[in-house]
């Protein structure tokens, strides 16, 4: 049990691995759902083209999304863009450095889809078929209803392609179409990849260094926020509880309820709620942190 609250206490504190994790499972996901979806081509001219790059396009909409909501960091932007200037002054550069970043994970599981999606060529033989040039095939030459039938080269089992030789003619050619496409858009994005990484040092290091320091800080000081306001509001629920039931303090002790001492509890309440002591004072405070942030300055 210990091993466990260790490894969620190291994600919980590491950011940038968690979301790290989280656009690997969902790239990995991408692919599971591709290889296990039930992919029907309707075979009809008027829908073809809708459904093949629907299947292509929809899912990583839902994935982006998905990436854009599962990632902490992508609210923490939104705030610090939106937020007042108050006291502290908001550093454009540290914005920059966050979208990019949130993009980049937000990014991998669509672009995974789109990929494996053209390496199987389903998606553009179904919606393509249908508008292919039916001279260059010998089987659909000269006949009347060749673009129907074009529209049902995807459909195998159909009985109008059972028999028609030039129909694996057609999705050999969109397939390989297809894969080429797909090893290309792989090819282009490793090479991005790669200059990327080998042509960083060649900027200003220091700049990236110092948005990836106050990225980190926003996280990091959002996070001690929300657990001293939980500490906060656990002691002055604590207080006003007790001071509700003051009458039956000794009765409550009696039930092994832990309650603090006279002297060491009132000291750590007083340290922790500041002489607060009812609603309106609370929600100041808060008012003044999201306005007035304090300026980055402890001397």
């Amino acid at each position: 049990m210990d091993r466990f609250r260790m490894i969620f206490q190291y994600f919980q504190s590491n950011s940038e691995s968690v979301m790290n994790g989280i656009c690997g499972l969902l790239a990995l996901a991408s692919v599971k759902m591709y290889t296990s979806f039930d992919f029907s081509c309707p075979c009809l001219p008027q829908y073809n083209m809708a459904y093949g790059l629907g299947i292509m396009f929809v899912p990583p909409v839902i994935l982006f999304l998905c990436g854009l909501i599962l990632n902490r960091q992508s609210l923490m932007m939104l705030e610090e863009w939106r937020r007042p200037q108050g006291r502290r002054k908001k550093d454009l550069a540290v914005i920059r450095y966050m979208c990019s970043s949130i993009m980049q994970r937000a990014m991998v599981a669509p672009v995974v889809w789109i990929i494996v999606t053209l390496l199987d060529g389903k998606c553009l033989i179904c919606a393509f078929s249908g508008s292919m040039d039916p001279e260059k095939f010998v089987g659909f030459a000269n006949v009347s209803t060749a673009q129907q039938l074009l529209a049902k080269v995807p459909c195998k089992d159909d009985e109008l392609m059972m028999n028609n030789t030039s129909r694996k003619a057609v999705s050999r050619y969109l397939r390989c179409w297809s894969q080429a496409l797909g090893w290309s858009i792989l090819l282009i994005l490793i090479i991005a990849a790669f200059l990327a990484r080998w042509l960083r040092p060649c900027f200003n290091q220091a700049t990236l260094l110092q948005a990836r320091h106050w990225s980190n800080y926003i996280d990091i000081e959002q996070k001690i926020f929300e657990e001293t306001c939980c500490e906060h509001s656990r002691l002055f629920a604590h207080k006003c509880i007790l001071h509700f039931f003051e009458s039956m303090r000794q009765e409550i002790k009696l039930h092994s309820c832990s309650l603090p001492g006279e002297g060491e509890g009132a000291a750590g309440e007083e340290h922790f709620l500041w002489g607060i002591t009812d609603q309106d004072q609370v929600n100041k405070l808060l008012k003044t942190w999201y306005y007035e942030k304090p300026p980055l300055d402890v001397s």
